[in-house]
């Protein structure tokens, strides 16, 4: 049975999850009537704590994450996971699908899980990610955990959708450390070691530690631990009386977890709750939603403006032809731009 907007929107706030299941596929293939969904969720939101989990490949973030469910569920909390995976390169679609990965919580049905495709975005996060959280989170789940591709240093854009952004390193060379520095080391409020009982643990932790003492003096005001590297880090005062009024900037730990056996969880999930609580405590909450929504704004209007010129594109022939008449020699591409873009400007101008 086909279900309309109206009809899903509802379920969702009713706490149907068959609606809120399609809803989010509705949300991930942009079918008709996925922004009336999402407008109507807006509302909604802003209750759930969203935490984003990411690394590189083989640190066991899918095995930490199913430990992470479990474990708020035994504390009676409600769970939603959205775990990116990779783009078919030909399909678009997600690579590994529903892959069986939530071994703890199988059958729970207060923890929701969907695989959802990176659709090559940068940072392996799809536009409709952030929107799919809303759903969860408007469905009324405690704790909606982001599970990213792991795609190294890329791997940032999980700050823009996340409150909080759990880093996990494997116990490696010094080297691999070496290599998150120019991006994950921004983007961490935590850095798990996982797989803390092999060999190199120790060292990694050491060498982690030492890279988050020689980052620390500043605090971004809305990215994640020290922002997404733009306009928003701010240098912290270190003497005189304004730093009575300025807020304690956050200090990234390291922890050291085992997620096959669950080691360490507890002590994670308890640092998590403490980044959220110097969010709200600080005013680092609200400027950072703040700063979520205007970059949401900025990406829809990129998106609608784009599919504008695509369809003026394709009235002045398709970008095939028009490449065609750049190598007869006819025009050039900035000839051709301004007279795609011609109509839109006209209008703009109007206003």
């Amino acid at each position: 049975m086909t279900l309309s907007t109206e009809e899903l929107l509802e379920g969702i706030l009713d706490g149907n999850h068959r609606a809120l299941a399609r809803a989010i596929t509705k949300i991930e293939n942009r079918q008709d009537g996925y922004r009336e969904i999402v407008s109507g969720l807006y509302e909604h939101t802003g209750s759930a704590d969203v935490i984003g989990v990411t690394g590189s490949p083989g640190a066991g973030k899918s095995t930490l994450v199913d430990k992470m469910a479990k474990t708020y569920r035994d504390r009676g909390l409600t769970v939603g996971i959205v775990a990116i995976d990779p783009s078919s390169p030909y399909t678009g679609g997600a690579v590994l699908g529903d892959r069986i990965r939530m071994a703890s919580n199988v059958g729970d049905m207060d923890v929701f899980f969907r695989s959802m495709s990176a659709r090559g975005s940068l940072g392996g996060l799809s536009t409709a990610t952030a929107d799919a959280v809303k759903a969860l989170d408007a469905f009324g789940k405690d704790k909606v955990i982001i599970e990213t591709v792991g795609a190294g240093q890329n791997e940032i854009d999980i700050v823009r959708a996340a409150d909080t952004v759990a880093v996990l390193v494997p116990p490696e060379s010094g080297d691999n450390v070496q290599m998150l520095k120019a991006g994950i080391l921004e983007i961490a409020d935590v850095f798990a070691v996982n797989k803390a009982d092999m060999d190199g643990a120790d060292r990694t932790v050491q060498e982690l530690e030492e890279m988050v003492h020689m980052d620390d003096g500043h605090v971004s005001v809305a990215g994640g631990h020290h922002g997404m590297g733009i306009e928003t880090d701010v240098d912290m005062p270190e003497t005189g009386d304004e730093s009575a009024d300025a807020p304690e900037p956050w200090k990234t730990p390291v922890l050291e977890t085992v997620a096959t056996s669950g080691e360490g969880v507890d002590e994670f999930l308890a640092t998590l709750q403490e980044h959220a609580d110097w969010l709200a405590e600080t005013g680092q909450m609200t400027a950072k939603r703040r700063q979520r929504t205007a970059e949401e704004i900025r990406t829809l209007l990129r998106e609608d403006a784009a599919a504008l010129v695509a369809g003026e594109l394709e009235d002045h022939g398709g970008v095939d032809a028009l490449a065609d008449s750049v190598l007869a020699g006819d025009t050039d591409p900035y000839s051709i731009a301004d007279d795609v873009l011609a109509p839109v400007a006209e209008c703009l101008d109007e206003d």
